[in-house]
Order: structure tokens, then C-alpha cells, then sequence
């Protein structure tokens, strides 16, 4: 902030969180008003001790953030020049806290009506906004106070207890140990797994020369599970012919109703699926769409709501103006005026409304030339749902057809689509936003006769259940009432950089490291890592936040027993020593047997005689694979600064071959460079980066 952007005449300060919202803002409210940014939390409790008076109810101990000092003394003296200071931080518990904050700090009356809330930054929203002021509300700030008071009791108790016990760095959480668990419950569940061998048999078949597919069901009228081929045998043995009967054929009428629109929740797994964004990119696109984007003339407007909500309220403007895009783009026949309500999720804030456009008028191909990739790739994910949303269900048409051959029977399921409805819109699921694709059978009746083309007998074995995605994670955690909107993207992020779980083909992975951590909260703080206890004191926040709990009793119910399990653990915990394993080969430099160690960021080689030697490796994989270009070393896979696996010659830096596609160890037959094995939808293929030769990868 320069000395001059405060001297300029203006009655009214506003204050904000973020300067790409001030500027946006300030043009909406005219010259009478000044719009600048706090950059977030201003006060915070220290970051050297606890902060919290455990003896004095829990009393924090907040102070200004160190860096913020030259913002803090121009708020003050942009204060002192203002009639009157609107504090108009974001509209949920954090924000309520920052204004808290800054009135603190400000010298601001508590009862004054100073604080302005507005879900959506457009010039019609902030101006309502600013016509109805509240003053600050208290059981909002109680209730961030109270989450950030126990996070702190969790973190700064049990964090020096592991430093001590285990490796200094490591830090322990509320809601993170509960993620932590149950990604390592998973793993052992995967491991625990012994897969069971099943059959099926799939057949191909005609009526005239229209073709289509049926799956074997069962034999004289019951369903038979195929556990071996001994099975498949009996049930092909009784298949003498090509002719089936047709013996049954039923029709229905299928609604398929839209999805609602999206949540902070709903919004992360959906572009995880559909954009391949991971949390935190979504949430960070999701944000620029909600400060503002410069559309030309209209000048800068806030394209989304809210993007942290747990709610799937909408506002009825909203839902009018969608209704009359509809009615106007698609025809009236598919608005739903009066679509059935839909219910929050059991414990939902419903602070605000779900996350939808702010204006169903501003199309995504409208919207195309202001955007970038990501922006318009989120935009469209977001407008779709919203306007599916506020559409008649799809209507399918649907065949199940029997076929029996000596008791053997064969079933047949398809669809075709009688009416789009929201399906001309959103697909739930699909990756390209198209409609699903039909599965249309022939006209068949019952008593019809059909040759099969080939039945094909396929063995399978049970899967072990789905490591975690940030997706699924997210999505579970939710189902069990842990943690709120704001509190997903970095609870991923911490358990990530404390290298308690790996990304491993975007699957979560427990580490050496976090099985240990989890290993110790299990087993002398269970209740932190129990999902119903956490989910409970969700409960009690959301209490303290309707004024139905004091914010000190909910702490004081958690910390008296968490005392006597902290003093159990200082004396329980023994020393863990994290065992270094060796490496199977010598230090170059001094001779000594190198070890394999486990750091902030993994495991890496060093050597065994640390510090007199301090020689150390990156740990790297070969591909068994011959580099392509000196033909000396090994192609070993590495991973660049972010994370992204990229392949390089075993000699670097003396050959400086690298390539983000994998080498496959042949050349080209029409150019003779090497080939690589590229990620493609549906698979992978092996192409030739200089030629348009390509082939298709073995499975």
C-alpha cells in the first residue's frame, strides 16, 4: 500500500481480505469509498509457544503476524481518516474472525453495525450488502476461536511429544491424524486381502443382422454364481445351439433426475474426476472466479458464489433467471419451475448457498475470452451443474430382455434416451460432459428367436478396495462429519508435506513415517483419531456458532481428559528409533557402507559415516531400459520440483538425455528414433515423438 493510495478524499474505508477483491469492489462502490486489503489474518496466536492460558478459561494469546506490521499501521492511519470503516471480510466463521480482528486492532465499537457480508461480488450484491450492516457476530468468532483454540491444544501438545519420541519436524493435528487413519486403515485392509476367483460369461447376439450384447444370469430360472471353470463348464456343456428363445421382455419408463449444485465438496471431487485438478488448484481457480475476472467493458465481476459452502440452498432470484435462460435456450419443456427440494447434507452449515454462476446468463462460451484454461475449464464445470440442476429430469427408455437356451439364460439390458432433460446440459460422471452414450437393443418380442454370434467365458479375481484419491478421501470425510469446507484442501496438503502418505498414481500411500505417527495417536490418543468423536466436536462448534454452547465449555469437555492422556504418553512412549537399512553398496568418497535414511521428503541414500562423511544420493529407479541417446547408462525415472515424474540418463549430468514420456527401449521403424510410452485417454500408447508413427501398448 503506497503513501498516496491513502491521502485521496473518501468518507467510508472498506476493508477486505484480498487486494484483487478491493480493486473489484472499490469500482462497484464509487469515490465516496475506499477499498483495501488486510491480506488475510492480521492477528494470530504466536508461533514460538502454545499462546493458549490453559488455567485462565483457555484465554488466547494473539498477536500481530510477523510481516504485517506496515499493513496493520496504513489500516490504522486510512482509519483515522474515515467517518465510518466497513469491515467486509469473507462470509463464514474465518472471516468473521478477521473482522473481529481488525476491530480489535482498529479500536472499532463491538456493537456498531460496521460488518458487510455478501455472497457473491457483483455490483447489485455488494450494494445490497452495504444497504443492511450488522454488527460482528460474536458466536461466529466463538466458534473459528474455539476450532483454533483446540487445533492448538492438539498440535502444540502432542507435536514436541513426537519430536522427542520419534524425529524432530513431525506435528500431529486434529483433523489430519483422522485422515491419516483412515488412509492407513485402507492400506491394511488391501494388505489383509486375498482375492477369490469368479467367472463370467459374456455372449454376442443377432436378431437378423442387428447385433447386441447379453451376460450370462442363470440356469432354470435361478441366478448361478460362477466361482470356477469347473462351473463355466457345467452351464457351456448345456449350450448345444445358436438359437435362444426370447422369453421375456420388459419396457419402463426411467427418470434420471440432476444432480444439485455444487458444494465446497462436491466441487473438489468433480474436478478431481472430470479436470483432473487436484484440491488445492481447484480451490485456488475457484477463488480468482469468485474475487473477479475483467470481462472488457462490464469491467471486473465475480463470476461464482461463495466457493466454501456446505450448503445446497439457492437463492430464488437464482432459480428464476436460470428458468428463463432455460425456457429461452432450450425450450420451456425442459425448466423445472418447480424442481423437488433439495435436501443439505445431515449437519450442513447452510451459512450460504451452494457454488453456482452468479449470472446463468454469462455462458461459458460468452465467458471464453476473458478466461484462462483452468479458469474456463471450472467455470464451465460449475454453470453446468448449476443450470442441470434447475432442469426436468431426463427421461430413458429401457429393455430388459430374457433369453433362455435348454434353462440357460442370458439377460440383455438397454436404454434410449426419449428426453434429454438436464442431460443436455451435465452428465454427472462422464469426463467430456457429453450424454452417456445409448446401449440400443433391436426391436425384440417375446417368443422371437436369437443366434448367438460367440459366448466368451472371462475369469476375474475380487479386487482389494481403492487406495484413497484426494476425491474419494475428501468425499469420506465428509460422509463421516469430519472437518468443513474450508479444512479439506489443507488437511491434504499437511499430511502430504509431513511425508505421512505418498501421491502414488494419485492413490494415497501411508509412509514408513505416518504408520509410525498413526501407530502412537492410536494407541495413547484414540479419541483424536476416532472419526465420531471428531465429527461430534463438529457438532459442538456448530453449537457455539447458533449460541447454544459456550466455546469454553466445549474446549474445557475435550482438554481435562486429553490432559491425563498427554501425562500418559510422556511416560509411555518409549524412544522409537527409525532404523536405517542398508543400501548394498559402498560411499565413493570415503568407503563406508551407504544407508538408506528416511527425510523430510523421503527416503534418500547417505552415508553411514555421517558427519564425518556427508555424502548423499537421491534414490532413483531404473527402467531397465538402455538410454536412447549415449547408449552408456540406464534410463532411471526421477522426479522433478513438483513432484512430476520425468525419465533421465543414469549418467546426468556427463548425458543429459531427459523425457517426460517414458522410453520403451525400441526405435521408430520409419524415422529410427526412440519410442515412448505416452498417457492417452483410455490408456497408453506407444508413439514416436518426431514422427506420426504409433502403436497400440499390450495389456
Amino acid at each position: 500500500m503506497g503513501r498516496s493510495h491513502f491521502f485521496m478524499a473518501y468518507k467510508y474505508l472498506v476493508i477486505v481480505e484480498s487486494p484483487a477483491k478491493a480493486k473489484t469492489i472499490e469500482k462497484y462502490l464509487g469515490r465516496n469509498y475506499k477499498v483495501v486489503a488486510s491480506v488475510g489474518h492480521i492477528r494470530d496466536l504466536p508461533k514460538s509457544k502454545m499462546g493458549i492460558d490453559v488455567e485462565n478459561n483457555y484465554e488466547p494469546h494473539y498477536i500481530s503476524i510477523r510481516g504485517k506490521g506496515d499493513i496493520i499501521k496504513n489500516l490504522r492511519s486510512a482509519a483515522k481518516k474515515a467517518q465510518k470503516v466497513y469491515l467486509a471480510s469473507d462470509p463464514d466463521r474465518e472471516g468473521e474472525a478477521i473482522a473481529w480482528h481488525l476491530a480489535f486492532l482498529l479500536g472499532l465499537d463491538l456493537n456498531d453495525k460496521n460488518r458487510v457480508v455478501f455472497n457473491e461480488i457483483t455490483k447489485d450484491a455488494v450494494k445490497a450488502a452495504f444497504k443492511e450492516p450488522r454488527s460482528i457476530n460474536l458466536n461466529l468468532v466463538d466458534a473459528q476461536q474455539a476450532r483454533r483454540v483446540l487445533d492448538r491444544l492438539v498440535g502444540y501438545s502432542i507435536s514436541p511429544i513426537l519430536w522427542k519420541k520419534v524425529k524432530k519436524g513431525l506435528s500431529a493435528g486434529r483433523v489430519q491424524s483422522v485422515a491419516l487413519k483412515m488412509i492407513i486403515d485402507r492400506e491394511k485392509e488391501i494388505r489383509k486381502f486375498e482375492p477369490e476367483e469368479y467367472w463370467s460369461i459374456d455372449g454376442n447376439f443377432k436378431k437378423e443382422k442387428k447385433k447386441f450384447k447379453a451376460n450370462f444370469w442363470g440356469v432354470d430360472g435361478k441366478k448361478r454364481k460362477l466361482s470356477t471353470a469347473a462351473d463355466v463348464k457345467e452351464v457351456t456343456q448345456k449350450i448345444t445351439s445358436k438359437d435362444y428363445d426370447v422369453t421375456k421382455v420388459e419396457k419402463q419408463e426411467r427418470k434420471r433426475n440432476p444432480a444439485a449444485p455444487f458444494t465446497t465438496s462436491s466441487m473438489q471431487q468433480e474436478a478431481a474426476r472430470k479436470l483432473n485438478f487436484r484440491t488445492r488448484k481447484t480451490m485456488m481457480v475457484a477463488q480468482q472466479l469468485y474475487e473477479g475476472i475483467a470481462l472488457g467493458k462490464q469491467g471486473t465481476v465475480g463470476l461464482i458464489t461463495y466457493m466454501r459452502t456446505d450448503s445446497k440452498r439457492i437463492a430464488d432470484s437464482a432459480k428464476q433467471e436460470a428458468a428463463t435462460f432455460i425456457e429461452e435456450t432450450y425450450g420451456s419443456e425442459y425448466a423445472a419451475h418447480s424442481n423437488k427440494a433439495i435436501k443439505n447434507a445431515q449437519g450442513a452449515q447452510d451459512a450460504h448457498e451452494a457454488i453456482r454462476p452468479t449470472s446463468a446468463l454469462r455462458t461459458p462460451e460468452q465467458m471464453e475470452t476473458y478466461l484462462d484454461k483452468d479458469q474456463m475449464k471450472l467455470y464451465r464445470l460449475i454453470w453446468s451443474r448449476f443450470v442441470a440442476s434447475q432442469m426436468k429430469p431426463a427421461i430413458l427408455d429401457t429393455m430388459k430382455v430374457t433369453l433362455v437356451q435348454n434353462g440357460v439364460t442370458f439377460i440383455a439390458n438397454g436404454s434410449k434416451i426419449k428426453f434429454h432433460g438436464f442431460m443436455k446440459v451435465y452428465v454427472e460422471g462422464r469426463d467430456d460432459g457429453k450424454e452417456d452414450k445409448e446401449n440400443i437393443l433391436p426391436e425384440l418380442l417375446e417368443g422371437d428367436k436369437v443366434q448367438s454370434v460367440d459366448i466368451e467365458p472371462k475369469q476375474h479375481f475380487t479386487q482389494p478396495p481403492a487406495r484413497f484419491s484426494e476425491a474419494t478421501l475428501i468425499r469420506t470425510l465428509e460422509e463421516n462429519g469430519v472437518g468443513r469446507p474450508s479444512t479439506y484442501a489443507p488437511t491434504l496438503d499437511t499430511i502430504q508435506r509431513r511425508y505421512y502418505v505418498k501421491l502414488a498414481q494419485k492413490r494415497f500411500e501411508p509412509t514408513e513415517l505416518g504408520e509410525i505417527v498413526n501407530g502412537l495417536i492410536e494407541e495413547f490418543f484414540p479419541r483424536i483419531v476416532d472419526s465420531h468423536f471428531t465429527a461430534e466436536m463438529e457438532k459442538d462448534l456448530d453449537s457455539v456458532e447458533e449460541g447454544k454452547e459456550q466455546w469454553i465449555k466445549v474446549v474445557d469437555r475435550f482438554y481435562r481428559p486429553f490432559e491425563t492422556e498427554l501425562t500418559k504418553a510422556e511416560e509411555g512412549i518409549e524412544k522409537i528409533q527409525i532404523k536405517d537399512e542398508p543400501a548394498g553398496f559402498d560411499c565413493e568418497l570415503c568407503g563406508h557402507p551407504m544407508v538408506i535414511k528416511l527425510g523430510k521428503y523421503g527416503k534418500f541414500y547417505a552415508c553411514s559415516n555421517f558427519p564425518d562423511c556427508r555424502n548423499t544420493k537421491p534414490i532413483i529407479k531404473e527402467i531397465g531400459v538402455e538410454c536412447p541417446v549415449c547408449h552408456q547408462g540406464q534410463v532411471v525415472e526421477r522426479k522433478s520440483k513438483k513432484n512430476r515424474i520425468f525419465y533421465g540418463c543414469s549418467n546426468y549430468p556427463t548425458c543429459e538425455f531427459t523425457s517426460w514420456d517414458k522410453p520403451v527401449g525400441r526405435s521408430c521403424p520409419k524415422c529410427d528414433h526412440y519410442l515412448v510410452e505416452k498417457k492417452v485417454k483410455g490408456g497408453k500408447q506407444v508413439i514416436c515423438p518426431e514422427g506420426d508413427y504409433e502403436e497400440a501398448v499390450q495389456k
